[in-house]
């Protein structure tokens, strides 16, 4: 439980420093391809995902000969690119505004989401081999969709920047 309750604390702390990295770093590349450039849906699942990849070099090393943790990895990381946009956009339908408020209470609710999953999926039974490929290929498809999307992201409203309607690193105003 210590673990778990630390590494959304840390993974949350992080999430929330690399919402404002990118301008605090004079807009330095390499830096954004890890953290938020722009207002987009994708940068915000982007700050989450950051420090939950990171997360791997803590928690890989706990718990990386436990059978089920590619698994729970790999789930954690599609609750954050499932529920923050699930969240967001689902509010946004209902009532119809943003709000800020609003929006920082979604981020925390997908770290803790992501890591009640990752820690859940964990003292489950293990998994058949199968599962355990897929889920190993699934975080490298993850990782490489993660930077392809950064670099050249989709030209769809979840990589559009709501206020300069622009996308990616030429969406920075």
């Amino acid at each position: 439980m210590y673990f778990m309750v630390s590494s959304i604390i840390l993974i949350s702390l992080i999430g929330t420093l690399s919402h404002f990295l990118y301008d605090m770093t004079n807009h330095n590349k390499v830096i954004g391809l890890f953290c938020a450039v722009n207002e987009s849906t994708w940068e915000h699942i982007k700050i989450a995902l950051t420090p939950t990849l990171l997360w791997c070099f803590i928690d890989g090393y706990i718990y990386g000969t436990n059978p089920n943790y590619f698994l729970a990895k790999f789930s954690s990381l599609v609750v954050i690119i499932v529920l923050m946009p699930a969240l967001f956009y689902g509010y946004n339908f209902i009532f119809k505004k943003n709000n800020f408020i609003i929006n920082i209470i979604i981020f925390y609710i997908v770290i803790i989401s992501s890591q009640f999953t990752f820690y859940y999926l964990l003292r489950i039974q293990p998994i058949i081999f199968l599962c355990k490929y897929v889920s190993c290929i699934g975080l490298f498809f993850v990782f490489g969709g993660y930077m392809i999307h950064t670099l050249m992201p989709a030209k769809n409203f979840i990589f559009k920047d709501p206020i300069t309607k622009k996308y990616g690193f030429n969406a920075h105003k």
